[in-house]
């Protein structure tokens, strides 16, 4: 997450839920270049929402820390050029 001010999360692996230990980050889809417009989702009271691009559907799971996910590695991570 280093480079980002708000958690970033991808799902390459194609998870119909990925539980998330924020409640206000970035969707990417998957990983460049087949990522999506990357889009702010804020879940607000909620402790789901849906991706309106990729469907993902992000739970809440305030047992996690925010560079954490279940599964693992749905991270997003920048990579150098």
């Amino acid at each position: 997450m280093a480079g980002h001010g708000i958690p970033h999360f991808q799902n390459d692996g194609g998870h119909r839920v990925i539980e998330v230990g924020v409640k206000e980050f970035m969707c990417t889809g998957t990983n460049v270049p087949f990522d999506h417009p990357h889009i702010y989702i804020d879940m607000g009271d909620e402790n789901e929402k849906v991706c309106s691009y990729c469907s993902t559907l992000y739970r809440y799971n305030a047992s996690l820390k925010s560079g954490e996910t279940i599964p693992a590695g749905c991270v997003f991570h920048v990579k150098a050029a």
